[in-house]
């Protein structure tokens, strides 16, 4: 059997760190309540009968206020502390499917960047730090202007929702 072509793409990324002025479980329940669980019963449902897009997009609107849902979330803290790790540290997965459609249209392997991975962590007593890698640049790599369009959008949308957790929102996502 004959391999089939392969390609490869190097591209720059941008890992964004935010200082948040407030104890790291103060930030994280801020962050958790403005980024809902999804709810894998309320959105199958419309996956199992079938339903118009339409309603996946009135679904995601009602679900998401501030344009994310957590796909997945785990305390890093307890494992990491049994090697001496100093601090709290949580990492989740946080998307919207209805944005992803677009991008997935044009090439499915924008999933590789969606969701996106942040990371709420502190040190110590420290700071709390709030991290994540700039979605337009990861979605530019796929050089496609359509896609770098959503990724320009997500950036907009992780800016609004800094700045609804009441932290300071880089110069690279204010556009």
């Amino acid at each position: 059997m004959a391999a089939g072509p392969t390609s490869e793409v190097s591209y720059a990324a941008r890992r964004l760190r935010v200082t948040a002025e407030m104890p790291f479980d103060e930030f994280r329940q801020r962050y958790e309540a403005a980024v809902p669980e999804y709810d894998p019963k309320t959105f199958g449902a419309l996956v199992r009968r079938g339903a118009d897009w339409s309603e996946m997009v009135a679904l995601m609107d009602r679900s998401a206020p501030h344009g994310f849902l957590r796909y997945w979330g785990s305390d890093v803290e307890p494992l990491m502390s049994l090697a001496g790790d100093p601090g709290p540290c949580a990492a989740y997965l946080m998307g919207n499917h209805v944005i992803i459609e677009e991008m997935y249209r044009y090439d499915p392997d924008a999933f590789l960047y969606a969701p996106l991975r942040p990371v709420i962590s502190s040190r110590s007593g420290g700071s709390t730090q709030f991290s994540i890698d700039q979605p337009s640049l990861l979605f530019a790599s796929f050089g496609d202007d359509r896609i770098t369009k959503v990724g320009v959008e997500l950036d907009r949308k992780v800016a609004a929702l800094l700045r609804q957790l009441g932290a300071p929102v880089p110069p690279a996502l204010a556009g």
